[in-house]
């Protein structure tokens, strides 16, 4: 079973270099980019049989699946992927993902079409990698990877001032990356220096000691890197600038998938290897939390674009698990890994929907829509869903991450729980504002808008499934991350 790794993260590169011949053969490109991407989702549903099944790693407690092999013997580098119950959650909704962006790319893309899928699929490839990667040189090749397809998805088929975005984006993530390239070089070196043993693996970086100062500023370094791509205010404003800007499956890859890189980063990297600078920081961090789920909340108030309404509750939500991870309880761990793959899939249905409408009335002002209720009653029905499931609504997704993040971070923090809290309440409010004024108000003006048709409505259902599965029944999924986390707080399960 260890090819089925090496599998999830080379086949959608290399699957995707089949587009290169296809040229203008539009319809034959979709179909292959399609078959690749369904194919790597059965990969990751074979996982899962894995799971449970599998013995875990005596040198890695909780992974399951993993490969270790040399790579760059000289420099100490690996070839090193395992996978562990919160990688294989994030793995599969990355392939989900990946498949939706592409069956909603289906229609919109008309040009260049071949290059459009093969960087989606070159995107799939390097976030899988992150989730997967347990060398840091192997990690950082692979968190660079994710940041080239995004730039010319957002560069090339965007609108508005898509260059601009695109640049901003890529800005912000380089600064973050380089210098988290820096701290990476240096841990490698201090380890060398007290082990004598000069290598990248995780496994063995985790033992090291630093003085305090240095632990702080390498430290610093990987939260900024991470801290970007969740993105925390204030580190946030290319955010919705790029999600604006970008094609539907970009801004579906972004927010589904690319943010949850900077958390994972952080819980798998960034607080095992720096304990005591992660603990120094740690109101540092609830504080940026706090502040970004009330700010965004707040801001979305103001948006008049629903793709820019969608872009700053995602800061918001992405705050929840900042908090969660923040506090390093299991509970709120528990909930801030839930909380991401609930993240992905409500986000990945607004910006779908908000799409849709886009493709059919050429515009995202909320003011140009009403009364949708009579004329798509099915499309209808899914945005009231989805936006309750973002709003936190009981019963749905949403609801389950965020009461885990809630009651894990009581005991630690009072105050930054209660603050919290109030940024339930306000996506609730502007939700409800959303909903009233897209789907039942008057109309201003009319507009002739057709329904959802078969691959649309396909895409959604699966969607909500998702979302009113994970609301009604998390056990199974928590059951999953529950040894994990255990293992990555210390505490046992």
């Amino acid at each position: 079973m260890k090819i089925l790794l090496t599998a999830l993260v080379f086949l959608p590169l290399f699957g995707g270099l089949l587009l290169l011949p296809l040229g203008g053969r539009e319809r034959l490109a979709r179909m292959v980019a399609l078959s690749i991407g369904f194919f790597e989702l059965l990969l990751a549903g074979s996982a899962w049989f894995c799971q449970g099944n599998l013995p875990t790693v005596p040198s890695l407690p909780g992974f399951f699946l993993f490969v270790d092999n040399p790579w760059i013997e000289a420099l100490g580098i690996r070839y090193t992927l395992g996978m562990d119950g919160i990688s294989l959650l994030l793995v599969t909704l990355t392939a989900l993902v990946t498949v939706i962006a592409m069956l909603l790319s289906w229609r919109s893309i008309d040009r260049r079409v071949s290059s459009h899928y093969l960087l989606l699929l070159a995107m799939e490839a390097g976030i899988i990698g992150v989730f997967l990667a347990l060398d840091l040189f192997l990690f950082y090749l692979f968190w660079e990877l994710m940041l080239i397809p995004m730039f010319f998805l957002i560069g090339i088929w965007g609108h508005g001032r898509n260059h601009y975005s695109a640049v901003k984006f890529f800005l912000y993530t380089l600064v973050g990356s380089l210098l988290m390239l820096l701290a990476i070089i240096g841990l490698y070196l201090i380890h060398g220096s007290q082990s004598g043993s000069y290598t990248f693996a995780l496994s063995a970086l985790l033992g090291t000691q630093f003085a305090p100062a240095t632990g702080l500023w390498l430290y610093g370094a990987f939260l900024l890197a991470f801290a970007i791509k969740f993105p925390l205010v204030p580190l946030h404003t290319w955010l919705p600038d790029a999600h604006t800007d970008a094609p539907t499956a970009g801004s579906i890859i972004l927010a589904g998938l690319l943010l949850k890189t900077g958390a994972y980063g952080l819980l798998r990297f960034g607080y095992p290897l720096f304990p005591a600078a992660a603990r120094t920081l740690t109101p540092f961090l609830i504080s940026l939390a706090v502040v970004g789920i009330i700010y965004a909340s707040w801001i979305a108030f103001a948006q008049k674009d629903m793709k820019r309404l969608v872009a700053y509750s995602s800061v918001g939500h992405m705050g929840f698990v900042a908090l969660g991870i923040a506090v390093w309880t299991p509970v709120a761990l528990s909930g801030a890994v839930l909380q991401m793959v609930n993240h992905g899939l409500t986000t990945t249905a607004l910006f779908a929907l908000v799409g849709m409408l886009d493709e059919r009335a050429h515009s995202r002002q909320i003011s140009d829509f009403g009364g949708l209720w009579g004329k798509t009653p099915l499309f209808s029905a899914f945005f009231i869903l989805f936006a309750l499931a973002s709003a936190g609504l009981p019963g749905l997704n949403n609801f389950v991450g965020e009461i885990l993040i809630l009651l894990g971070s009581f005991k630690v923090s009072s105050l930054a729980t209660i603050l919290a809290f109030v940024g339930i309440i306000l996506p609730l409010v502007y939700t409800v504002r959303l909903i009233q004024e897209v789907i039942f108000q008057v109309e201003s003006h009319p507009l002739e808008l057709a329904d959802l048709n078969s691959r649309e409505l396909a895409v959604l259902a699966v969607l909500a499934l998702g979302d009113i599965y994970i609301g009604l029944h998390p056990a199974p999924l928590l059951a999953i991350i529950n040894a994990p986390v255990a293992l990555l707080t210390g505490v046992a399960p």
